[in-house]
Protein backbone atom coordinates (compact mmCIF):
# COMPACT_ATOMS: atom_id res chain seq x y z
CA UNK A 1 0.00 0.00 0.00
CA UNK A 2 0.92 2.98 -1.09
CA UNK A 3 1.41 6.15 1.33
CA UNK A 4 -0.96 8.00 0.19
CA UNK A 5 -3.46 4.98 0.13
CA UNK A 6 -3.79 4.33 3.76
CA UNK A 7 -7.29 4.83 5.19
CA UNK A 8 -8.11 7.58 7.64
CA UNK A 9 -11.38 7.02 7.85
CA UNK A 10 -12.25 8.13 11.71
CA UNK A 11 -13.95 5.61 14.29
CA UNK A 12 -17.74 6.69 15.20
CA UNK A 13 -18.15 4.93 17.95
CA UNK A 14 -17.15 4.91 21.94
CA UNK A 15 -13.34 6.60 22.00
CA UNK A 16 -13.80 8.26 17.91
CA UNK A 17 -11.31 10.29 17.57
CA UNK A 18 -9.17 9.17 20.92
CA UNK A 19 -9.29 5.52 20.03
CA UNK A 20 -5.83 4.28 19.22
CA UNK A 21 -4.38 4.46 15.95
CA UNK A 22 -2.83 1.51 14.01
CA UNK A 23 0.61 1.34 12.49
CA UNK A 24 0.71 0.46 8.63
CA UNK A 25 4.26 -0.33 6.93
CA UNK A 26 3.89 1.45 3.73
CA UNK A 27 5.84 2.59 0.69
CA UNK A 28 6.64 6.07 0.24
CA UNK A 29 7.16 8.10 -3.00
CA UNK A 30 10.97 6.76 -3.83
CA UNK A 31 9.11 3.18 -3.09
CA UNK A 32 10.94 2.48 0.79
CA UNK A 33 8.80 1.37 3.01
CA UNK A 34 7.77 3.17 5.82
CA UNK A 35 5.90 3.26 8.84
CA UNK A 36 2.19 5.91 9.39
CA UNK A 37 -0.49 6.01 11.46
CA UNK A 38 -4.05 5.14 10.10
CA UNK A 39 -7.42 5.47 11.64
CA UNK A 40 -8.25 2.48 10.07
CA UNK A 41 -11.35 1.99 6.99
CA UNK A 42 -15.28 1.56 7.14
CA UNK A 43 -15.67 -2.50 6.99
CA UNK A 44 -13.03 -2.60 9.65
CA UNK A 45 -14.45 0.54 12.01
CA UNK A 46 -17.98 -1.76 11.92
CA UNK A 47 -16.94 -5.25 12.34
CA UNK A 48 -14.87 -3.18 15.80
CA UNK A 49 -17.82 -1.70 16.62
CA UNK A 50 -20.02 -4.98 16.59
CA UNK A 51 -16.83 -6.70 18.67
CA UNK A 52 -17.49 -3.85 21.30
CA UNK A 53 -21.22 -4.48 21.32
CA UNK A 54 -20.77 -7.90 22.08
CA UNK A 55 -18.28 -7.37 24.99
CA UNK A 56 -20.81 -5.21 26.58
CA UNK A 57 -23.51 -7.35 26.28
CA UNK A 58 -21.64 -10.23 27.54
CA UNK A 59 -20.68 -7.85 30.84
CA UNK A 60 -24.24 -7.26 31.09
CA UNK A 61 -25.23 -10.87 31.20
CA UNK A 62 -22.33 -11.86 33.64
CA UNK A 63 -22.97 -9.53 35.75
CA UNK A 64 -26.73 -10.04 36.02
CA UNK A 65 -25.72 -13.94 36.73
CA UNK A 66 -23.47 -12.93 39.55
CA UNK A 67 -26.50 -10.63 41.27
CA UNK A 68 -28.47 -13.65 40.74
CA UNK A 69 -26.19 -16.08 42.33
CA UNK A 70 -25.54 -18.04 39.23
CA UNK A 71 -21.73 -17.13 38.77
CA UNK A 72 -18.91 -15.49 40.84
CA UNK A 73 -17.34 -12.53 40.38
CA UNK A 74 -14.35 -13.89 38.38
CA UNK A 75 -16.59 -14.46 35.35
CA UNK A 76 -17.34 -10.68 35.22
CA UNK A 77 -14.08 -9.68 35.68
CA UNK A 78 -12.64 -12.17 33.22
CA UNK A 79 -14.97 -11.18 30.20
CA UNK A 80 -13.89 -7.46 31.65
CA UNK A 81 -10.66 -8.34 30.74
CA UNK A 82 -10.73 -9.75 27.69
CA UNK A 83 -9.78 -13.26 29.02
CA UNK A 84 -11.00 -16.61 28.39
CA UNK A 85 -11.18 -19.82 30.54
CA UNK A 86 -7.67 -20.36 28.83
CA UNK A 87 -6.35 -17.34 29.18
CA UNK A 88 -7.21 -16.60 33.10
CA UNK A 89 -5.84 -20.40 34.12
CA UNK A 90 -2.48 -19.81 32.77
CA UNK A 91 -2.49 -16.55 34.80
CA UNK A 92 -3.36 -17.90 38.11
CA UNK A 93 -1.23 -20.83 37.37
CA UNK A 94 -4.47 -23.70 37.68
CA UNK A 95 -6.09 -25.78 35.87
CA UNK A 96 -8.89 -24.70 33.42
CA UNK A 97 -11.40 -27.27 35.69
CA UNK A 98 -10.34 -25.40 38.51
CA UNK A 99 -11.11 -21.76 37.20
CA UNK A 100 -14.52 -23.23 36.09
CA UNK A 101 -14.85 -24.25 39.27
CA UNK A 102 -14.04 -21.11 41.28
CA UNK A 103 -16.54 -19.59 39.02
CA UNK A 104 -19.22 -20.98 41.18
CA UNK A 105 -20.37 -18.80 43.54
CA UNK A 106 -20.11 -21.42 46.59
CA UNK A 107 -17.09 -22.47 45.34
CA UNK A 108 -15.57 -18.92 44.88
CA UNK A 109 -17.12 -17.82 48.56
CA UNK A 110 -14.88 -21.03 50.14
CA UNK A 111 -11.47 -19.43 48.34
CA UNK A 112 -8.17 -18.88 50.17
CA UNK A 113 -7.21 -15.15 50.85
CA UNK A 114 -4.45 -16.05 48.70
CA UNK A 115 -6.33 -17.52 45.86
CA UNK A 116 -8.37 -14.51 45.91
CA UNK A 117 -5.10 -12.30 45.88
CA UNK A 118 -4.53 -14.38 42.67
CA UNK A 119 -7.22 -13.31 40.75
CA UNK A 120 -7.27 -9.70 42.13
CA UNK A 121 -4.05 -9.46 40.99
CA UNK A 122 -4.35 -10.82 37.36
CA UNK A 123 -7.52 -8.22 37.25
CA UNK A 124 -5.51 -5.34 38.47
CA UNK A 125 -8.55 -4.65 40.99
CA UNK A 126 -8.03 -5.31 45.16
CA UNK A 127 -9.34 -8.31 46.87
CA UNK A 128 -12.21 -6.49 48.05
CA UNK A 129 -13.11 -4.96 44.77
CA UNK A 130 -12.61 -8.71 43.44
CA UNK A 131 -15.97 -9.90 45.79
CA UNK A 132 -18.25 -7.69 44.52
CA UNK A 133 -19.11 -6.14 42.02
CA UNK A 134 -18.51 -2.41 40.91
Amino acid sequence: MKLEEVPQEKKNFKDGDKAPQKVLYVTDNLGSYTQTNSAGWEAENVVLEQAWEEIDHQLKVAMQQVRNGKCSPITYYMIKNRMDISILSSYVNKWQWQVRRHMIPVVFAGLSKGMLDKYAKVFNISTDELKKLP
